[in-house]
């Protein structure tokens, strides 16, 4: 049965299968396969393993993820996004861009070090064990964990992702406990958005919670040494967008900028080495069909394109769709002049509208705004997402994630409001408390005369 395809499946009946695995849970007789190996290449010459599991274990493994999931769903906190229902990747680029919206700009940039390879098997049942008190359910879960090794959540299982997130709730728990404990009504100071082991907090960026940075990283790197997780130190950093750094998430670059207007918003856009990526993977495509009639080298070439599309349509990716854009068309028609023996792009022969409407070169270059939340203030397309509702902390503001309680510094009950050097005030809240900017003199320094002002004046003088 290990060898099982989908055509013999297909042949012999679904509901054969399906009760033959249901007879071998039953009577406890079930035994996973060990699943298949395969490697994919990943930057820097290295690559990721995928344990592919078998038909039949897969079909194991999503009805116990559908018995578990509703469980832990319960336990999973708001900023964790990774293969959850109902929340994607984009959601967590657009809750790091409202922080830096609030004036967090001090970035703690975590990177584990094959995470789900290293995953120990004790630490995560141990976890399951907390919510989970059926004994034929732990032990199907132990033996699909340990076929694939002594440790190490396989990559490509369909149980795999939740089993994941059930290994850094803890995580996440002590970093709602941080933002809970050191906010100041309905204002916070710490922020975080986790997509799998993908993992990035952001801290107010006024000089006062300095102590908060040196804090939540240090009880991070605590959290994690419990559950024997190893930090990638090299990738690990500390960013500050206030200084004009950056911080890569899920493929985005973040950088903080001034707008027309002259305030402060997060510009995010696609990383240029998953540009690169994209441009080196249409260009093997271009040369290995270069023999293909342009039409079939279009077909193979558009579904990747709108797939990276699709999901960089997020920020402001404009300028680099136009790039995008500009490379695909020049080397269609590289193409096309190719199979006629000429040189040059054929501008004059063949026209834009020729080519994605006759050809149907792929087009849809559209960049999307995040859409605006019934319960949420919005600072144009910003979604700033404050909640109505919370009290100042009382006490030691390190005592909800802080045991030890060392390094505690004097605690201000009230909010900060006094203004901030170049910038906004206390209030981190910039919808509610913004400076207001006047508009700008359009006759030259302040106090001069307007323009055509003088002119004007002996203009009137002549004529009388």
């Amino acid at each position: 049965m290990t060898g099982i395809t989908f055509e013999a499946i297909g042949d012999g009946g679904v509901e054969s299968l399906l009760a033959q695995i249901r007879d071998e849970l039953m009577a406890q007789t079930y035994r996973p396969a060990r699943a298949r190996r395969k490697e994919i290449p990943k930057d820097g010459g290295k690559v990721r393993v995928l344990s592919i599991p078998s038909i039949r274990d897969r079909v194991v493994q999503g009805a116990l993820k559908l018995i578990l999931e509703p469980i832990f769903e319960a336990d999973f906190q708001p900023g964790s996004y990774g293969y959850r229902p109902k929340r994607t990747a984009h959601q967590a680029v657009n809750r790091e861009a409202e922080a830096v919206v609030q004036n967090k700009t001090r970035v703690i940039d975590i990177d584990l070090r094959a995470y789900f390879d290293k995953v120990k098997y004790h630490v995560l049942l141990g976890k399951v064990a907390q919510r989970v008190q059926d004994a034929q359910v732990m032990s199907l879960l132990k033996m699909m964990l340990t076929v694939t090794g002594k440790q190490g959540v396989p990559q490509g299982g369909v149980i795999s992702p939740l089993l994941s997130n059930v290994y850094l709730t803890e995580v996440d728990r002590m970093l709602e406990r941080a933002k809970a404990t050191t906010r100041c009504g309905r204002f916070t100071y710490i922020e975080y958005a986790r997509f799998a082991d993908d993992l990035v907090i952001l801290v107010d960026a006024y000089r006062r919670h300095d102590w908060l940075l040196k804090a939540v990283e240090r009880r991070l790197r605590e959290e994690l040494a419990k559950l024997q997780a190893e930090i990638n130190e090299e990738k690990s950093r500390i960013a500050d967008l206030a200084k004009g750094e950056s911080f890569a998430f899920l493929g985005f670059d973040f950088r903080r900028v001034r707008s027309r207007s002259g305030a402060w918003r997060p510009q995010y856009t696609p990383r240029l080495k998953k540009r690169t990526a994209l441009l080196e993977k249409l260009r093997d495509i271009l040369r290995r069909f270069a023999s293909q009639p342009a039409g079939r080298v279009i077909e193979l070439i558009n579904p990747i394109l709108r797939g990276w599309v699709n999901y960089f349509a997020e920020g402001h990716s404009s300028r680099c769709f136009l790039f995008v854009k500009d490379w695909v068309e020049k080397k269609v028609r590289r193409h096309l002049k190719r199979a006629r023996k000429r040189k040059g792009f054929g501008w004059q022969r063949w026209r834009r509208k020729w080519l994605y409407e006759e050809l149907g070169l792929y087009k849809h270059y559209r960049v999307h705004r995040p859409a605006a939340e019934s319960q949420s203030s919005m600072i144009g397309l910003i979604n700033l997402g404050v909640k109505r509702t919370g009290k100042p902390s009382a006490g030691n503001p390190h005592a909800g994630f802080d045991v030890a309680g060392t390094g505690n510094v004097a605690w201000s009950r009230s909010c900060d409001t006094r203004r901030r050097k170049g910038g906004t005030t206390g209030n981190t809240n910039i919808g509610l408390n913004r400076r207001a900017s006047p508009r700008p003199y359009v006759g030259g320094p302040r106090g001069a005369a307007p323009r055509g002002y003088l002119t004007r004046v002996f203009r009137r003088r002549g004529q009388s």
